[in-house]
């Protein structure tokens, strides 16, 4: 017998238009940068375009979540209070991704709280955590196995989202420091140099070459198509899907997929 059950089809939305064609081609939600502190800092978006989403996204009962997921400093913590109050009061937006638990002692607006992959939520410990903060949705980290998602599902009541296609990362969600160490763009600030995508040569211990201009640290793209019964039947309830910097047509091909599937 089929279930009844809660499934979010999570689309990203690079800017206004991608997030519009999410939502022809079949997303039930999408996620789109804020104009600062936002993990992609090239994805950034006006807020008079976070507006018009979320206008056309509300004509199909659609939601837009906005992601604000950056470290933030003690300077900037004014600055985002006034754009969350602008995003939930102008924009009207349905839900705030965040990482920086210092955001909930701001003064916030009754808008939903959606707990970042960046807050590296691996463990059953901290998604209770989390669900006791009163987040009303929690990422998990794309590390998990189904048997581990299954474990946390069965311990809270919180919708559970998980990446199920799009670009991985060789570290831990949220833990990452190789750009901030190299470079001085910290991957918490929404300014990853993306190290893990670049050519490396091996050598061994005497200096002697063994491979040469190989991506090492380049993970191959997430596709769980195949296993989104699985997923939910391990009890989560939003399939996302990765691509905040992926251009429309992208969007549109692989939302399209999706909801067949």
């Amino acid at each position: 017998m089929l279930k009844v059950r809660r499934i979010e089809l999570l689309a990203p939305a690079k800017n206004l238009e991608c997030g519009i064609e999410a939502i022809n081609h079949g997303a039930d939600a999408v996620y789109i940068g804020a104009p600062k502190f936002s993990a992609r800092a090239a994805a950034g978006n006006t807020l008079d375009d976070i507006k018009a989403l979320a206008e056309y996204a509300h004509l199909y009962r659609a939601k837009v979540y906005v992601a604000l997921n950056t470290i933030l400093s003690d300077k900037e913590l004014k600055d985002a209070e006034k754009l969350i109050w602008q995003l939930y009061s102008e924009a009207k937006i349905d839900a705030l991704i965040i990482q920086d638990m210092g955001i909930t002692m701001l003064n916030l607006p009754p808008i939903a709280l959606h707990a970042s992959t960046q807050m590296d939520n691996r463990g059953i410990e901290k998604v209770r955590f989390l669900e006791k903060a009163g987040f009303q949705q929690i990422v998990l980290a794309r590390e998990l196995t189904i048997d581990e998602i299954s474990e946390i599902a069965s311990q809270v009541k919180t919708p559970l989202e998980v990446f199920v296609h799009g670009a991985l990362c060789v570290c831990y969600s949220g833990q990452c420091y190789l750009s901030e160490a190299l470079s001085g763009r910290s991957a918490n600030k929404g300014s990853c140099a993306q190290y893990c995508r670049l050519p490396y040569t091996l050598v061994d211990a005497d200096g002697e070459e063994i491979m040469a201009k190989k991506h090492f640290l380049s993970m191959k793209d997430f596709n769980l198509s195949e296993s989104l019964e699985d997923l939910l039947e391990a009890g989560v309830t939003s399939l996302k899907i990765e691509g905040r910097l992926k251009d429309v047509s992208y969007v549109k091909n692989v939302v399209a997929y999706y909801r067949q599937r």
